[in-house]
């Protein structure tokens, strides 16, 4: 059987190698799993649960060859909000919404999309969550007790303060133990996998040494239950779906983010390029496949993805296979997962949160000081002590804002004039003064986008041009890339200004988007076909063929080498004497 696509060239000694990594990367799945599950205010067998699924899924139907799906670190806050403020079944519900909106956008084929979100504000809420995540198993670590759970950071912490009396030092010498296990497997063997090893020895040394002195996943939640997964249809109801719109946006978002960031990632170590628009639609399917059998939200893993690669995985049957393996494992040793002390888990996790805070970029863009900067504080202090959904939307917001404010601020409009001491006679401004401007001919270069943003530049620049009543507005509009229809109307109000007292505009120099946009909305037409040109010499010679002759005489401003002769009454001038002039003018400018 010959393989194509995805599988191309696959053979037995590819699925030997997807075999390998497959079980590595499922055993490293596993208490990743439990732990987001039971950070985000569920059952840790709902965590396993979204690890099989998800993880077979996101495979099967993404568009990476190498993806690893499930529950991620990014997902807790908001996942645990959503569980605390509406409970687990609206969860479902919203995890199911965020799957149809994510197929919707895999289907329109607006993969390409995410990447318009600026990095400042996925920088932001990244390191947002991962304060988030650490700060929230402060009280597993230390094995505190009574406290109360909240959506926001800032109670949380206070819960902690507050019953630090409550700290369990057999907690604490668990998590220790954990978390130099950890540290000490990826000093000394690299390829084990060191939360699996750290999960181990501490869950045994707290059973032999601390047995009811710490507090465990079935103390805590109950039981893990080793049976399979149970089909359920979440309560879809028009009340419920309109209450969990925002949420589900935000898990939708944070889900495309991360699982085409983690494709990108894999493309960067693999040389291969991925489908985004197929990777929205697999992971839309498994978000709405997942919560039908108890799954929370899942997306694209970057560590587990980079796991899968480095140990040689060659296509999406390595995910399958790690989907496998933890349903093996769930359906085999589910009740030796119950004795596991929560304070094993919270190292697991405060790792986690360590690795995905991107602490080197945040601090680097902190410290230039721009706009960015002030976006990527604002964004990270929401997510902290607000909520990521207010974080996200007041984040896009003042980028938006901030990045119009820097587009309008690169739109110059500037009045000109030929400079007969530069070469080729370049226009220039410092050529316009009070006593050497034309009044007949105004002259503008425009520079950057005309957008709205820039609205009250360009209104400003039409009233300039109009002063006096110019008899030719000539704009040069070479370094205009863009125009919106705002930007057009501006255009068109000047256009009617000037043509209101007898005068004409003219265009030299224009882009092809500008043009087009003109075409469309009969701007081009109205300033007429005849009135643009490619260059700037020739436009002024055209202009000058509208000069008033009689308002020249006796002129002593002398914009143009022809004027000292129109000045003079020498009406034939303008088109004897420069004629040099004029071919350089139009060869040039």
């Amino acid at each position: 059987m010959k393989w194509t696509g995805r599988f191309a060239g696959y053979n037995k000694n590819s699925l030997r190698k997807d075999l390998i990594s497959g079980l590595i990367v499922g055993i490293i799945a596993i208490p990743l799993g439990m732990a987001f599950a039971i950070a985000s205010g569920v059952k840790p067998e709902y965590g396993i649960y979204t690890t099989i699924i998800a993880g077979i899924c996101i495979s099967l139907f993404g568009g990476s060859k190498f993806q690893i799906g499930g529950p991620t670190g990014a997902f807790i806050p908001i996942l645990f909000a959503v569980v605390m403020q509406y409970g687990y079944e609206n969860l479902l519900i919203a995890g199911f919404m965020a799957g149809v909106f994510l197929l919707i956008l895999g289907l329109c084929r607006l993969g390409k999309l995410i990447s318009f979100i600026p990095r400042p504000v996925t920088i932001g809420f990244t390191a947002g969550i991962a304060v988030t995540i650490f700060g929230g198993q402060i009280a597993n670590f230390l094995g505190l007790t009574g406290l109360t759970k909240h959506e926001d950071f800032f109670s949380n912490m206070r819960e902690i303060v507050t019953h630090l009396n409550t700290f369990n030092i057999y907690s604490l010498i668990t998590g220790l133990i954990c978390f130099l296990a950890m540290i000490l497997t990826a000093r000394f063997f690299p390829k084990v996998p060191g939360s699996l090893i750290g999960l181990c020895i501490s869950t045994a040394v707290a059973v032999l040494f601390f047995q009811g002195k710490v507090s465990t996943i079935e103390s805590s939640f109950g039981a893990i239950s080793g049976a399979l997964p149970q089909f359920h249809i979440p309560n879809l109801t028009l009340d419920n779906m309109t209450l969990l719109i925002r949420p589900a946006l935000v898990i939708a978002m944070l889900g495309s983010i991360e699982s085409l960031l983690s494709a990108v990632v894999a493309d960067g170590m693999t040389g291969t390029r991925h489908n985004s628009n197929r990777e929205l639609i697999g992971q839309g399917i498994a978000n709405m496949i997942t919560p039908l059998f108890g799954g929370i939200p899942a997306t694209g893993a970057i560590a587990r993805t980079a796991t899968n690669i480095k140990n040689g995985a060659v296509s999406p049957i390595s995910g399958v296979v790690h989907g496998i393996v933890v349903l093996l494992v769930l359906l085999l040793f589910a009740p030796y997962a119950s004795h596991i002390p929560l304070a094993s888990m919270a190292p697991i996790l405060m790792l986690v949160a360590w690795n995905m805070s991107e602490r080197k970029h945040f601090m680097h863009m902190l410290k230039i000081k721009t706009s960015d900067s002030l976006v990527l504080a604002i964004t990270f202090l929401l997510t902290v002590f607000a909520d990521l959904t207010t974080a996200v939307e007041v984040g896009l917001l003042l980028a938006v804002v901030l990045f119009i404010q820097r587009m309008s601020q690169g739109l110059t409009i500037t009045k000109v004039l030929p400079d007969p001491d530069s070469k080729h006679q370049q226009v220039h401004s410092h050529m316009v003064t009070e006593n050497h401007d034309c009044p007949q001919i105004s002259i503008y270069t425009v520079e950057g986008a005309l957008f709205f943003g820039g609205t009250h530049i360009i209104e400003s620049a039409i009233d300039e041009a109009i002063t006096n009543q110019p008899r030719v507005v000539l704009l040069r509009m070479a370094r205009v890339p863009m125009i919106d229809t705002t930007g057009d109307a501006n255009v068109l109000t000047l256009v009617h200004k000037v043509q209101a007292y007898g005068g004409i505009v003219i265009i030299s120099g224009i882009q092809q988007q500008p043009l087009e946009l003109m075409r469309k909305t009969g701007l081009y037409t109205m300033i007429g076909a005849n009135h643009f040109y490619e260059r700037t010499g020739v436009a002024i010679n055209k202009a000058l063929d509208h000069l008033n002759l009689e308002q020249c005489r006796g002129c002593q401003h002398f914009a143009f080498h022809e004027c000292q002769a129109l000045s003079a009454g020498m009406h034939t001038a303008s088109v004897s004497a420069p004629v040099q002039l004029r071919k350089t003018l139009e060869a040039n400018i």
